[in-house]
């Protein structure tokens, strides 16, 4: 069962948009959040701001050091005794499967699923079931996960499902192949595979929160903004595109900054009742033309579907 949050003794002040938040942060104590790569970067600093409103917390991780570390760096940072990590592998449906029946089993309501994870790769390669990794891991091993959940998030509505998109979708100015939503009949390019990725997340975003309408579930996509992090920077990416990195590090923003919009987006009451929209900075913004195609959107959602379907999970 879950638990309150604790370590109230420690949270900071999120008044006046301060680092976590801004002045509409309400009390998340009594309400569970589920972070998806939750043990690096803005992913775990959400988890920190919402572990310091109260939030009993729960983080996922691939790599098991690498998230029992993180949940030893939340814990001594916000001094709460209900922050969890558990494994969590989005290019894999079986890791999937047994995350949410772990997750269900050991916790009564999910208040929060925010769907932060997502990987950028230089060379193509293929999921345990064989679909692209980065659409794989970024939209279809989200979109199984939220499916699998979405009962114990309609149980304890009002919920929120927050996606992190991003302004890359903006660069899929021709947006999603249909035909080749694998990228197999055509010359891989990262950027511009993830590109479309963060276009299926912003979809996805849209056409769920339409889905979900009059449930007292809410779904709002968001983009962090240009963060030093640790992505793309984990070898999962060439030579190139790391010096790119690089170079374009000092013009970025900090972890804490790029949580902002998450946090905000989790807890703040000014969006008890939005839904369906698109975040910058804590404000709801435009998406590209294309983003807002809600035929390509549901099209999309029929089509990610028909690929879990015959993924035979």
């Amino acid at each position: 069962m879950s638990r309150p949050g604790a370590g109230a003794d420690r949270r900071r002040t999120v008044g006046g948009r301060g680092e976590h938040g801004g002045n509409t942060m309400g009390s998340m104590d009594g309400k569970v959040v589920v972070i998806t790569g939750g043990n690096a970067g803005i992913g775990k600093e959400a988890a920190v701001g919402l572990a310091m409103l109260g939030a009993t917390v729960v983080i996922t991780a691939r790599n098991a050091a690498k998230g029992a570390a993180a949940l030893e760096e939340i814990a001594s940072r916000t001094g709460s005794s209900t922050v969890e990590v558990m494994a969590l592998d989005l290019a894999d449906f079986s890791s999937i499967r047994s995350f949410t029946n772990e997750f269900l089993a050991t916790h009564d309501r999910l208040d929060v699923l925010l769907e932060n994870a997502g990987l950028l790769l230089s060379e193509r390669s293929t999921t345990r079931q064989g679909f692209e990794t980065t659409f794989g891991v970024n939209h279809v091993g989200h979109f199984l996960l939220t499916d699998l959940l979405l009962d114990r998030l309609r149980e304890s509505a009002p919920s929120r499902i927050v996606v992190v998109a991003s302004h890359a979708h903006k660069s899929a100015r021709q947006g999603l192949d249909f035909d080749d939503l694998q990228t197999e009949h055509q010359k891989y390019a990262g950027l511009k595979t993830y590109s479309r990725s963060k276009l299926a997340n912003v979809y996805f975003a849209r056409e769920l929160a339409r889905r979900l309408e009059g449930t007292g579930v809410t779904v709002n996509a968001l983009h962090p903004g240009f963060v030093a992090s640790d992505f793309a920077r984990d070898g999962d990416t060439g030579p190139l595109m790391s010096v790119g990195v690089r170079i374009a590090r000092p013009f970025a923003i900090n972890t804490r900054k790029g949580a902002l919009t998450s946090v905000y987006l989790a807890s703040s009451r000014e969006v008890d009742s939005v839904t369906g929209k698109y975040f910058h900075k804590c404000r709801a913004v435009r998406p590209s033309k294309i983003a807002q195609d809600d035929d390509a959107a549901r099209r999309l959602w029929v089509a990610t579907e028909a690929l879990v379907a015959n993924a035979g999970i």
